[in-house]
């Protein structure tokens, strides 16, 4: 084979792998989410808070399991409720599958949740899911890394503010790799049906 005819053979090679590749991203057998695919996104890779038991908590804790991440605060008066019961109805209608689901809320308020409140608010929802508690140094940083944005709106005393903030989950697959962010106010049964695929696609 001379040279000119080795470089066609190589481009023409170079040129059915990229299309090869275009095809399988195309391929009906490829995951279609609802919720935004962040697959390989260079942020929200993980953290290292305590919980609201004082336990410190990384995401390799919860290897196995698919984690639902939520930044919110306990006073919040719509958005942070409504969020943690869909995280809820999602876990019921994955049915026996439910229990591989680990939810996860991040206080942005720590000034006034404390542990043992966190604790009471989670069990109100599901006892399984656990709230992490940052120092307000560590939530600046958190912040930034997840993209996250909250800011604390004065109230008509010290203590009666509120708290604007991002609203929807990070979800990680059972590897701890992060996959998808679910906009406020999917429905449920949307989410549900992204996490049985990431179930099914896991090891």
């Amino acid at each position: 084979m001379n040279k000119r005819t080795a470089i066609k053979s190589i481009t023409a090679c170079a040129l059915l792998l990229g299309a090869a590749g275009l095809f399988t991203a195309c391929s009906p057998n490829a995951p279609q989410f609802t919720a935004i695919d962040i697959t390989g996104a260079d942020y929200a890779k993980g953290f290292a808070l305590t919980d609201h038991n004082g336990q410190a908590r990384t995401l390799k804790d919860f290897e196995g399991k698919i984690v639902m991440v939520f930044f919110g605060y306990t006073q919040c008066p719509e958005v942070c409720p409504t969020s943690m019961l869909e995280m809820v109805r999602i876990k019921q209608l994955l049915g026996k599958e439910g229990e591989r689901v680990q939810g996860l809320f991040v206080t942005i308020d720590p000034e006034r949740d404390k542990p043992e409140m966190l604790k009471e608010y989670m069990a109100a929802f599901d006892p399984t899911f656990l709230a992490l508690v940052p120092t307000p140094e560590q939530l600046t940083v958190l912040a930034k890394d997840y993209k996250v944005y909250y800011k604390k709106v004065d109230g008509p005393t010290p203590t009666s503010y509120t708290m604007d903030h991002t609203a929807g989950s990070y979800v990680y697959d059972t590897r701890g790799k992060l996959r998808l962010f679910t906009r406020y106010g999917t429905k449920p049964e949307l989410t549900a049906a992204d996490i049985r695929q990431l179930l099914a696609s896991a090891p």
